[in-house]
């Protein structure tokens, strides 16, 4: 069964988009806000080693395995790097709120963390997602964090709750493939109508409804963005 949508929904989000043709115009455009926070050469030891001592042996044995994927896909085209990552972060991780992993309403987790718990909502999947494939080179131009509202309920409900999921973008204005926790394939964004985008962001800026500049005030966002690199680069990403 698909993992349950993400609770997002009390979120303050800017107004809603008008669409994937819209976010992929919008994404063809000028980068917009630069986060300014460089990504130091990987330890993966280190990263395994500290799973071990937070978390225990099990911990560190996720943090294998997830080391043996990303070590096998190395070799694979990018594509194939997508299915591969998704697929095994989406089988290896179960849903939960902040609230019950972290008792915090909103924590955006590490891959460690992640890996660590077994378990994260819809932020923790797709960071855990980017870094994956940054680990495998795949340029972050490529890849975005992107914020959604998500239908829910029967077609036509008009219901909908904040979620994010992982875009990858092969060139500048192509449409994007959507990795997400909720679903077990990767989709094309004109499969996904479900998903109305709000904005996206990187490792290197954050683009909201195509300006050149930000038209929302992204500073509690990217403060945990910002937070959560840091803390990577600490534990050996």
């Amino acid at each position: 069964m698909p993992a349950p949508p993400c609770s997002c929904r009390n979120r303050h989000l800017p107004g809603l988009a008008r669409g994937w043709r819209w976010f992929v115009r919008a994404l063809a455009g000028p980068a917009a806000v630069i986060v300014g926070v460089s990504m130091a050469a990987p330890d993966l030891d280190r990263m395994q080693q500290l799973a071990h001592e937070r978390y225990g042996a099990g911990a560190a044995e996720a943090v294998g395995a997830w080391r043996s994927m990303v070590a096998d896909a190395g070799t694979l085209d990018e594509l194939e790097k997508l299915q591969r990552v998704n697929t095994f972060l989406n089988r290896r991780t179960a849903f939960d709120d902040d609230i019950a992993i972290w008792k915090q309403k909103d924590y955006w987790a590490t891959p460690l963390e992640t890996l660590a718990r077994r378990a994260g909502d819809c932020e923790d999947f797709s960071i855990a997602k980017y870094m994956s494939l940054r680990l495998l080179g795949v340029p972050a131009e490529k890849l975005r964090l992107i914020y959604v509202r998500a239908i829910v309920g029967a077609p036509g409900s008009g219901v909908s709750q904040a979620h994010m999921v992982l875009g990858y973008y092969p060139s500048p204005d192509a449409e994007p493939l959507v990795l997400d926790n909720l679903i077990g394939d990767i989709r094309t964004a004109s499969r996904r109508p479900d998903l109305f985008p709000i904005f996206s962001f990187n490792s290197e800026g954050l683009w909201v409804s195509g300006a050149s500049t930000s038209s929302a005030d992204p500073t509690t966002r990217l403060s945990r963005w910002r937070s959560v690199l840091e803390r990577m680069q600490q534990e050996g990403l």
